[in-house]
């Protein structure tokens, strides 16, 4: 483990920024959330687990009283390996050797925790709420947006189409392990994309599998075009979108500090660290306030006016700051490709003995055999590509990197304990 400065504890204080988000209800809203904690009171706007839709009717996928819809869909993802590798996966930073610092494995369960503080509130599906929450980033690459970008830059430069994680994410839930998780949860986790905040969200009205098919298409397809415009079909969804953001704005803050990015001083607000602890009171409570009993999720203009400086002021100080962007050589998106290139040359020449092979067809075809499937890995074997490169964690990465291109190792600057 490594020792970090105790981050000081700023969290009475108040946000210049956003003087009057106290993180306390109004007299009537608290009467509201009363209500319905208590069961005196029921939200019509909630997803029943009798209405969950799914691409099969299985018997072992029926609800009972004891696994419900939603519950079987939280089991199905935490089972799932690529669940597990999201522990290996960058949140923000990479090559850091900090068991502190927020791996992605954590980040899901935090923008769970908070999604379903909000919808306990709200009187939502907490079960609904949980599985997105969970799955919204189990197709993200290694090494975080990084990452992202660069796969994206090659397969879209071979085949016009886009990669992006959230897409990667839903296809990693309904096609490579085969579990037929509810198009309610499937849709949650294609419409989080927290890069689009929006001061209100409304539900988008998709009720059947092939609409939610052709949007998966579209997205692929049409890039950021397709996904700044979507909308979840649920409340649970929209809850989750805008917890995202709520869970890693004041958090990426607290890394930066403990990685050597800032300090207690660098943030406007004046509140350091501590703006973690703020942000979850504070716009948690704002969006029950003003989305309490209402067919949609909202926030004030001065809680959605804060999280968008808050945003903006972490891409300038911390996601763009020099030292980040320096831990990824020039050279990385030109591995990315190259390991690209290798993998799709293996596919094509049918080496079995290659990792591709090894390490990914077969484990997915092994994993899909036990639900009556087989991984369709020839019809797209550019999305093959995707599917194996996306799942890596940062540190296998780095191994197939150097095992196939020794010389790769210079681009990877490890930071030691001591």
């Amino acid at each position: 483990m490594t020792n970090n400065p105790v981050l000081s504890n700023k969290g009475g204080r108040t946000n210049p920024y956003a003087p009057h988000l106290t993180g306390t209800l109004s007299q009537e809203a608290s009467a509201q959330v009363a209500d319905l904690i208590a069961g005196r009171a029921t939200n019509p706007y909630a997803s029943a687990n009798e209405d969950a839709l799914r691409r099969d009717k299985h018997d072992r996928d029926r609800d009972t009283v004891l696994r419900p819809a939603y519950v079987r869909d939280v089991e199905k993802i935490l089972h799932m390996p690529a669940y597990n590798r999201l522990n290996g996966k960058t949140q923000v930073f990479s090559f850091r050797e900090n068991d502190d610092l927020t791996r992605r494995g954590l980040h899901v369960q935090l923008v769970a925790r908070v999604a379903r503080d909000i919808g306990y509130a709200l009187g939502l599906n907490l079960d609904l709420i949980e599985a997105i929450g969970l799955g919204h980033d189990i197709g993200h690459t290694p090494f975080g947006h990084a990452g992202e970008r660069f796969l994206n830059d090659v397969f879209h430069e071979r085949t016009g189409r886009w990669f992006f994680h959230n897409v990667q994410s839903v296809r990693v839930l309904d096609v490579l392990y085969g579990r037929n998780v509810s198009i309610q949860t499937l849709d949650g986790v294609i419409c989080h994309n927290g890069e689009f905040e929006r001061q209100v969200l409304r539900t988008s009205g998709l009720g059947d599998v092939a609409s939610y098919d052709s949007m998966v298409k579209d997205c692929w397809d049409r890039g950021n075009q397709a996904i700044s415009r979507l909308a979840p079909m649920t409340l649970e969804g929209c809850v989750v979108r805008v917890s995202d953001i709520i869970a890693y704005v004041g958090k990426d803050r607290q890394d930066a500090i403990r990685a050597g990015i800032a300090t207690e001083d660098t943030f406007d607000d004046g509140l350091g660290g501590a703006y973690n602890a703020w942000a979850l009171k504070a716009f948690v409570a704002d969006v029950v306030e003003h989305s309490v009993g209402k067919p949609r999720i909202a926030m004030s203009e001065e809680a959605f006016s804060e999280m968008r400086r808050a945003k903006r002021e972490n891409y300038l100080k911390i996601y763009g700051a020099s030292e980040v962007n320096g831990e990824f050589d020039k050279g990385m998106g030109e591995l990315f490709a190259s390991l690209y290139h290798t993998v799709l040359d293996d596919l094509k020449k049918g080496r079995e003995e290659s990792p591709v092979f090894r390490h990914h067809i077969r484990y997915v075809d092994q994993w899909l055999g036990h639900y009556g499937h087989s991984y369709d890995w020839q019809s797209d074997l550019d999305l093959t590509v995707i599917d194996y490169i996306s799942s890596m964690t940062d540190d296998y990465f780095m191994a197939i990197a150097e095992h196939l291109f020794p010389g790769s190792k210079r681009l990877f600057p490890r930071r030691e304990h001591f």
